[in-house]
């Protein structure tokens, strides 16, 4: 029936670098499809993933594998068969996580495979050591009865089971070769990748230096760019600077304007200053009259009130002389009502 593939996905292939065994080199341009297959004949498990007509991972999982994760998205195991390491990077860590559940479903299903096969040749070995045994004793005893029969018919049984085990090594020596074939194509196309490595190198390298001069010539782009900016950023500000001093030109010329205008009422203004001046002396000496008046009328206040305080003493004088008179009349009245009475 052929291999079936049984799980498929995509990611970017690496291998490592053969010379200094640390460095990853890429194995492909872009993300490729990497599928796990299954081989029914063989009862085996590979990975494989071809990047146009190149195949740049034939891995057969053996028990004996072990896929590590080293980071979120990127994945490695190493294949003794194809003397390398194979890593695969993955867009996410999901996709990373059902390759690695995979490989150790795929490895267990490999591991069980191994046991089977191990069984069948102890059990084929064993059937084989009867079967001589038993043809020893069937030459010894070829007329012991029924009995011989039976134990005739178990070694024809066994004869058929090493037929079989015969044909299983068949088998086995047709996948040795078949393995032996599949590691010369890969040490080819290992040579094929160590050459192209070192002409991806010889291309690193000049991109390298091609970048190296872009880096500078777009740093004295920049350069360019920031004094540009500044200049621009000069100007704005100049702009900014010439439109204040046109504003306040317009101001001042407003102001002019204004003064012009002032200048020609300003005769005006002077008559009427004029006009308002004498108005303010003739009011200034007719304040200086009503001043003097007005302490000539404190005077005359002062007068009246020191006359005013004089005739009060002389009135308070003169009701007193009053008020002695006219005890000393009533005294005389009550004399003469006395005399009146006594006479």
């Amino acid at each position: 029936m052929g291999e079936q593939p049984i799980f498929t996905t995509r990611a970017h292939v690496f291998q490592i670098d053969p010379s200094t065994k640390k460095n990853w080199v890429p194995a492909s341009k872009q993300a490729v499809t990497v599928s796990y297959f299954y081989d029914v004949t063989r009862n085996s498990y590979r990975i494989i993933s071809v990047d146009g007509a190149k195949v740049i991972i034939n891995s057969t999982i053996t028990p004996n594998m072990t896929f590590t994760k080293t980071s979120q998205k990127f994945g490695q195991w190493a294949d003794s068969r194809a003397n390398t390491v194979f890593g695969l990077g993955f867009s996410s860590e999901q996709q990373l996580t059902k390759f690695a559940e995979k490989f150790q479903e795929v490895k267990e299903a490999a591991r069980l495979a191994r046991d089977k096969s191990q069984e069948k040749i102890e059990t084929s070995s064993n059937h084989s050591q009867a079967s001589s045994v038993n043809g020893t004793d069937d030459e010894k005893a070829s007329c012991a009865g029924p009995a011989d029969t039976h134990l005739k018919s178990e070694n024809d049984k066994l004869k058929i089971a090493l037929t079989q085990s015969a044909a299983n090594v068949k088998k086995w020596e047709i996948e040795l070769q078949t393995l032996r074939e599949s590691n010369a194509r890969l040490t080819s196309a290992l040579q094929e990748s160590a050459a192209s490595v070192e002409q991806w190198k010889r291309q690193f390298s000049l991109c390298r230096d091609e970048n190296d001069r872009l880096r500078n010539k777009i740093d004295e782009l920049e350069e360019q760019c920031s004094e540009i900016n500044r200049e621009k950023e000069k100007n704005t500000q100049l702009k900014r600077r010439i439109e204040e001093l046109e504003s306040e030109l317009r101001e001042k010329e407003t102001e002019l304007i204004d003064l012009r205008k002032q200048s020609e009422i300003i005769p005006q203004l002077m008559s009427e200053c004029e006009y308002v001046s004498e108005k303010l002396e003739a009011a200034e000496r007719d304040n200086q009259n009503l001043e003097d008046k007005v302490r000539s009328l404190k005077t005359d206040i002062e007068e009246s009130k020191y006359r005013q305080r004089h005739l009060k003493v002389e009135l308070k004088s003169f009701l007193e002389v009053l008020d002695g008179k006219i005890d000393d009349l009533h005294d005389f009245r009550r004399g003469l009502s006395k005399l009146g009475a006594d006479n």
